[in-house]
């Protein structure tokens, strides 16, 4: 480090201009970042649920669908049917739909003098009340209508469009809002399905960045004022974060990536950790500038970077292995919150030894602070007097001390079971937001906005297979989630039944290829052509049946997934080619955020475990090191199960980043003790004099990461919110770790490599 800090007093302006070029480069790309708010951008392109999605779509048109529902205390009253009617008619003129379904769309099969007549399901609105009681009746009995686009109350009913691949979901809502501002009403308007809910998260992550910003450096402007009460103690190590938060956020569009809601949160990992390098620095700073020290604006500088330069280097590196072991995850959002955030501690890391020493070289010494740091505020004595006696109590009984720790961890395990995984967009809001209520109205009225789709392969006319298909969905509506069920099996069952005079017994497959091809033709005589696009392609060779949840969680979604394989692994092979849908994506990334988490969590405490053990030379140190960290981990899950607190993409996040985090203070205690013990202190009273000094500046750090990860809780978001509350936990976990377990294991165990003796 001596060499470093010569070239650094000798070349300060070089390294200045160098690093506020680097980040003009970086600042300019930001303004061609894009957000990227759709969940199947979270998973790689080869990945097989995703694949199969693309596939489907391809075959079927796209999955996605907007719902607009229509609610009046009866839907079939002349004037609500008259309105569904024109925006169900102005919908299907819009390019962006592949197909629309509503009252005014789907059909109503008849059977008249060996004829099949197709006509919509609403023919013409009913002026009195017999043709309307009529209409409620007809519609009771259309399988298609009743539950689907029509609640079984007649309170609500929907106007569906499938989007077509190529479509914008901001594109598509804006059309639809001008087509309900068009056409006004007295009843009440909904709207539902993921592209409201990915257009809701585009808005809410630009929103939650324009908050975090701000709100977080204005926090951490504070906190860094009463830590230094000087300007250059407060601006430096600001205005190094900042620099490391453009760094990051720039090499977004550079690398070809888009803002997600994992994303938001880089900016406030950097404002809580970038700056502890520079508040390093800078208290060391204040430390050395005394009355009579001999020392100018160069010397000071300089010896802060022989001073810290390798304790920082250190704490940065280890924050950084467990930030880059999220890129054990699968999923992408969570590989470039690793990969980003890693960028952005290493430029700050680096910009702290070399730009922040180099403006205090060329500016004037400043004014020693050192009678204003006694006269600070008394909170300062009050956190000595309680370091103190935690020093005392554990010398004192650190047999208790370790036997309540244990107690607390053990009492913790049975929460870990508890913990649910949730991977579904919908729940990333309260109870009360637009895209929650929305969609509960969606899952009660009209069987869930999220659906399972399964292929079939074969010739789809053959009775064996049309059997197999009806077999199949009437296997998926036992289940108690799934309500509303369509396949091309159910229309042929209604064809045949409607052929046979309305007889209900024929309410069945035909047992002859001839009848059913021959059913097919008669249709497409009175019907649409595309009228079964989205049930089975031209050729008749692939159908697929689509189930829809009536339920938001994922852990539901993941159990009619398990349901529809149970049933197909008994079925010939070769008939159903393949599960897919929305429902079979969220439940994939369930199995991809417990993996990512258990992978990363191992990896990061290896790899801190490793470094430590590196540092001090000794392999019972990195156990020792790890000894905390696992138990703050151990704590956390159990408090997400017992507290409810779901297991999602940004909680999954959490244990890589806080391991990062917290080990810093593991070794400022170990490397501090360890000192005192070679300057010839018993144990307890190097415990002592370690937590009476360093243990104010471990202090201060976790207060810094909880004050700068405390803007999380303003977040439109509820992981990122619990996120936010979790740090907090974790954080104060891995403080009292270092606080209160370690100078307990330093007092009984007196491991070998922080004895005097050791080598």
């Amino acid at each position: 480090m001596n060499k470093l800090a010569d070239l650094v007093v000798r070349f300060p302006w070089v390294f200045i201009i160098f690093f506020l070029a680097i980040t003009g480069v970086f600042g300019s790309q930001l303004p061609k970042t894009e957000v990227d708010p759709a969940v199947k951008s979270q998973l790689p392109p080869d990945l097989p649920t995703r694949a199969n999605l693309d596939k489907l779509e391809e075959m079927f048109g796209g999955s996605d669908m907007v719902m607009v529902s229509i609610s009046s205390d009866d839907v079939l009253n002349p004037d609500t049917l008259l309105r569904v009617k024109k925006i169900s008619k102005k919908m299907e003129r819009v390019k962006d739909f592949d197909k629309v379904i509503s009252l005014f769309t789907l059909k109503d099969i008849q059977g008249e003098d060996g004829q099949m007549i197709v006509d919509p399901a609403v023919k013409r609105i009913p002026k009195t009340d017999k043709a309307r009681e009529k209409l409620r009746a007809d519609l009771k009995d259309n399988d298609m209508i009743y539950g689907n686009v029509l609640s079984k109350d007649f309170k609500h009913t929907a106007v569906i469009g499938f989007l077509g691949l190529k479509a914008t979901d901001e594109v598509v809502l804006e059309k639809i809002n001008r087509i309900l501002e068009e056409y006004p009403g007295p009843e009440s308007v909904l709207i539902a399905g993921m592209p409201f809910t990915r257009t809701h998260l585009s808005k809410d992550i630009k929103g939650d960045m324009q908050r975090f910003m701000p709100y977080g450096l204005l926090i951490m402007l504070i906190f860094l004022y009463v830590c230094f009460r000087q300007l250059r103690g407060v601006l430096l190590p600001f205005i190094m974060t900042v620099m490391a938060i453009v760094v990051a956020m720039g090499l977004i569009p550079i690398l070809g990536w888009k803002i997600q809601m994992i994303t938001i949160i880089v900016p406030v990992i950097l404002i809580a950790v970038a700056n502890d390098y520079g508040i390093h620095l800078m208290s060391r700073y204040q430390e050395d500038n005394l009355p009579g020290a001999g020392l100018d604006s160069k010397g000071l500088a300089k010896k802060g970077i022989q001073a810290l330069g390798a304790p920082i280097l250190f704490t940065a590196v280890t924050t950084i292995a467990g930030l880059m072991s999220l890129l054990t995850h699968v999923i992408i959002p969570a590989k470039q919150l690793g990969i980003l955030a890693s960028a952005g501690v290493a430029f700050a890391l680096v910009g702290s030894l070399l730009f922040i020493p180099s403006v205090l070289a060329v500016l004037p010494m400043a004014k020693p602070v050192l009678d204003d740091l006694d006269k600070r505020n008394p909170r300062i004595s009050f956190l000595d007097r309680i370091l103190r006696k935690t020093a005392a109590e554990v010398s004192r009984r650190p047999k208790a001390i370790l036997a309540a720790v244990i107690g607390i961890v053990l009492a913790a395990i049975p929460g870990i079971w508890l913990v649910v995984v949730d991977t579904n967009p919908n729940n990333y809001y309260p109870a009360d937001a637009p895209v929650r209520v929305s969609g509960d109205l969606v899952s009660e009225y009209f069987g869930g906005s999220t659906s399972t789709n399964v292929m079939i392969q074969g010739d789809i006319k053959s009775p064996e297979i049309m059997k197999e298909i009806d077999a199949f969905e009437k296997h998926m509506e036992t289940h108690p989630n799934v309500d509303i069920t369509t396949s091309i099996a159910k229309v042929v069952r209604e064809m045949n039944e409607v052929m046979h005079d309305g007889d209900k017994a024929m309410d069945r497959i035909p047992g002859k290829r001839d009848t059913i091809a021959q059913y097919f033709l008669l249709y497409s005589m009175s019907g649409e052509p595309d009228d079964f696009d989205r049930l089975v392609d031209f050729p008749y060779k692939h159908a697929q049946v689509t189930a829809r949840i009536n339920e938001n969680g994922t852990q539901i979604m993941k159990d009619v997934i398990r349901y529809a394989h149970d049933y197909i692994a008994t079925r010939p092979e070769g008939v159903f080619v393949m599960v897919s849908g929305f429902a079979d994506m969220f439940s994939d990334l369930v199995d991809h955020v417990v993996h990512g988490q258990v992978y990363s969590l191992l990896l990061s405490l290896l790899l801190v475990g490793v470094l430590v053990g590196v540092l001090f030379r000794s392999f019972f140190a990195g156990v020792l090191t790890v000894v905390p960290l696992a138990l703050s981990m151990v704590l956390l899950f159990g408090l997400m199960g017992y507290f409810d607190i779901e297991l999602n993409i940004a909680t999954s996040m959490l244990s890589s980043i806080m391991i990062g985090v917290g080990v810093d203070y593991t070794i400022h205690y170990l490397w501090r003790y360890r000192e005192e013990r070679r300057n010839g202190l018993d144990p307890m009273e190097a415990v002592r004099v370690t937590l009476s000094t360093t243990g104010r500046g471990i202090v201060f750090n976790a207060l810094s990461v909880v004050v700068g990860f405390s803007v999380l809780m303003l977040s439109a978001f509820l992981p990122v919110k619990f996120f936010g509350i979790l740090v907090v936990i974790s954080i104060s976990a891995c403080m009292v770790g270092a606080l209160v377990l370690l100078p307990v294991i330093s007092i009984l165990f007196r491991p070998r490599f922080l004895e005097p003796n050791a080598k």
